[in-house]
């Protein structure tokens, strides 16, 4: 009942927001008038970028999405991720290395570090300044990712891949702080790709062709449709896998934008499930850890486990010497392109930096 409340205040406190909506919204479309007409310009680099965002605040699976390209991309080329670093503890542009932290980058770029150990990860507020020290430390660099830069519109990508999440598509929101949009709808024109994150696996070709009628993209764009899948769990210190089990009593630990995915697919696959939720990229403190453990020991069911998410453990494994001996395990998640697209997807971002690199050379040949 108080959930209900919650919910029902924060929505109408949010109506009650409307003019600062409006004033928000018209900034936002004065700027990118700007943008267009030239009178602001973007630069560009002498090398392929990918830009993953969205146009409105939260989790739409920007991560998941980076991590996809990533492993699509790093075999044939030299590349790069560059990110913000939202909430680290530190300021301007940083190159991971082998004693980096969550806290020095933040936990997303510390994730991509951690299991791409090859892969440059860089993180600076101001892409613009960053991208230029990024290639001057690793000069071999063919090609660069940026994780949410869809609204700074400084750089300009060659390829831009716009995220909407399923359940909240940009189509059905508003400007801040009334609804969650950053930038205005019309802004996703700009982008090659649009994809619909989140989605039940099971999308019929029904909803599919609703969405698309209400997306109405421009005939030269592309949607896709992805979904979550989630993987086997491992431990988080010792990274023993296991499997869920209708037997099990799970405690989440959750610190995402939108772990409701994450709970449907908990409550699915086990007998009963706890929770604690907190904010996203929440720093956990020794102080949250013994709450942790008193809360997992009034758990009644012998068979029983904590489970949290890659994001929440890179902000957990500072307690590895306290939690090794504890039962928590990580659940990895993959991205899976529905509606078999996953080859019209991987060749659309290929396609674009062979075609990137052979205009490249051909110019030259001509100079």
């Amino acid at each position: 009942m108080f959930m209900h409340f919650k919910h029902f205040y924060l929505r109408s406190f949010r109506l009650f927001l409307f003019p600062l909506a409006i004033l928000y919204g018209a900034a936002v479309k004065t700027r990118n008038f700007l943008y267009k007409k030239n009178v602001i310009k973007s630069v560009e680099f002498n090398l392929p970028i990918i830009c993953v965002g969205n146009v409105s605040v939260g989790g739409t699976g920007k991560s998941p999405m980076v991590d996809y390209l990533v492993k699509l991309l790093k075999k044939k080329y030299e590349i790069a991720t560059l990110s913000r670093g939202y909430k680290r503890r530190t300021s301007g542009y940083l190159l991971a290395n082998e004693h980096s932290t969550d806290i020095e980058i933040g936990d997303e770029p510390m994730q991509f570090h951690l299991n791409h150990p090859e892969v440059a990860v860089a993180v600076g507020e101001k892409r613009i300044e960053a991208i230029p020290q990024l290639l001057y430390d690793r000069p071999q660099t063919k090609l660069i990712i940026l994780d949410d830069a869809f609204q700074h519109r400084e750089i300009r990508a060659g390829l831009n891949i716009v995220l909407t999440d399923y359940s909240n598509l940009y189509t059905r929101d508003f400007f801040l702080p009334t609804g969650d949009l950053r930038d205005e709808r019309a802004s996703t024109k700009r982008a090659q790709v649009i994809v619909v994150t989140k989605c039940p696996l099971a999308l019929t070709e029904d909803e599919r062709f609703k969405i698309l009628k209400e997306l109405s993209p421009a005939p030269e764009q592309k949607i896709f449709f992805t979904s979550i899948r989630y993987e086997q769990p491992y431990h988080l210190v010792s990274g023993y896998k296991i499997e869920l089990t209708k037997e099990m009593e799970v405690m989440l630990i959750c610190g995402i934008a939108n772990p409701l995915p994450l709970t449907q697919y908990i409550h699915e696959h086990t007998k009963t499930y706890d929770a604690m939720f907190f904010s996203d990229h929440h720093l956990f403190s020794i102080d949250d850890l013994t709450t942790i453990k008193n809360r997992f020991e009034f758990l009644s069911e012998k068979n029983k486990i904590i489970l949290t998410t890659e994001k929440d453990a890179v902000r957990l494994i500072k307690f590895k010497e306290k939690l090794k001996d504890m039962p928590i395990y990580v659940i990895p998640i993959s991205l899976e392109i529905l509606f078999n697209q996953q080859r019209e997807f991987d060749q659309e971002v290929t396609q674009y930096v062979i075609h990137f690199y052979s205009k490249e050379n051909n110019t030259n040949n001509h100079n």
